[in-house]
């Protein structure tokens, strides 16, 4: 199982990396034509704003991990053991279940979406303006990766306790800073 989450981890940061790779030359091309040919291209900016509402769901879904979120959880950190554990299960269980409270409203709004279509942007194989389902239907993926994330968190809480690793940070050392007196530790 750890190999198929690694797989897929990698995968999707080659899928981000693309798309940012896309992205960046689509802006490179923008510039290019607006201040070299002094005939800007419409389609570029449209394609830009769709490739990064991808980056960004699939960089949240399949790539951010816990720990790489900010949270402010000082009095989290500070509680006991037992009550950490009750909070991290709490708060998986809310947002699993906002998350599928809200999946089947927005998926239908999503769906919704398939008669409105790109003003500028194209498939480059039909030549038709792409449906504004198929770009926004990342937000049902990433809908889903939440959902999976934090029941798994869920299960794990139960399983091993409160998640206190995932607010460590590498090199840190939690021990108070030694006191010095010219050249002695005291």
């Amino acid at each position: 199982m750890k190999a198929g989450l690694a797989w897929l981890s990698r995968s999707a940061e080659a899928i981000a990396a693309a798309l940012l790779a896309a992205m960046f030359l689509t802006f490179l091309l923008q510039i290019f034509s607006r201040y070299v040919l002094q005939m800007p291209f419409g389609w570029t900016l449209e394609l830009c704003l769709i490739l990064w509402v991808w980056i960004v769901f699939v960089g949240n879904a399949f790539i951010v991990r816990e720990k790489d979120h900010v949270s402010f959880d000082i009095f989290y950190l500070a509680a006991p053991r037992r009550l950490r554990q009750g909070l991290a299960l709490i708060s998986a269980a809310a947002i699993v279940a906002g998350m599928i409270y809200a999946f089947l409203p927005t998926w239908d709004y999503i769906d919704w979406m398939q008669i409105r279509r790109t003003t500028t942007v194209r498939n480059p194989l039909s030549g038709e303006k792409i449906p504004m389902r198929t770009i926004f239907s990342i937000y049902g993926i990433f809908m889903v990766a939440v959902i999976l994330r934090y029941a798994w968190r869920f299960i794990d809480t139960i399983r091993n306790g409160p998640p206190d690793d995932a607010h460590e940070l590498p090199g840190h050392d939690h021990g108070p800073p030694p006191i010095r007196e010219g050249d002695e530790v005291v």
